[in-house]
């Protein structure tokens, strides 16, 4: 009956449906296939649906540089660049981008050289840790090609979703400088 709360019988009928995989716990994970572009590579897969961009990059695709460290979009470490803007691969479902292109930081250098970002970072010691580094300058490179003319002032606010524990902010602030002049 409608509005009838479930009582014990009612409760343990659904447990025993739960049980003989009639409960909607057991359906299969449904799939379907994806196409983008990883990296400057067109890479082709079979993902669940529920999988995140984050984990299809890490686990399928065997690309470390993205992060998983708080799974809540709440600290950078698994920034990606996605048609050349920053986001947040935790929160994303990964078939949210069929036929979009992704960048890792795996991504960014060229013919064995190392992107100007990176090679700031290395060069102005703007890591500690290295756990939050590959977030920190794939969002970097991301922030430049939105706001290339961003005031140094505001990199800082316009980085904040990028989180460094070991507090290396004003390294990573002269790198971004040091980069732009680059870039």
């Amino acid at each position: 009956m409608p509005g009838t709360p479930l009582t014990a019988p009612h409760a343990a009928a659904a447990d025993a449906a739960d049980d003989e995989g009639g409960g909607a716990g057991d359906a299969p994970p449904r799939t379907v296939p994806l196409a983008l572009t990883v990296n400057g590579r067109r890479r082709e897969l079979t993902v669940d649906v529920r999988a995140s961009l984050l984990d299809t990059l890490r686990e399928r695709l065997r690309l470390t540089g993205p992060k998983k460290g708080c799974d809540q979009g709440a600290c950078g470490a698994c920034t990606v660049l996605v048609d050349g803007r920053r986001a947040v691969s935790c929160l994303t479902l990964a078939v949210m981008y069929e036929g979009r292109e992704v960048t890792t930081v795996e991504g960014l250098s060229e013919d064995g050289e190392l992107h100007p970002m990176q090679r700031a970072f290395v060069e102005q010691d703007g890591f500690q840790c290295g756990f939050c580094t590959s977030g920190q300058v794939v969002s970097a490179v991301g922030l430049l090609k939105e706001s290339p003319d961003v005031p140094a002032a505001q990199v800082p606010e316009l980085m904040s979703g990028n989180v460094c524990r070991c507090a290396a902010y004003p390294h990573i602030a002269d790198a971004v400088a040091q980069a732009r002049k680059e870039m």
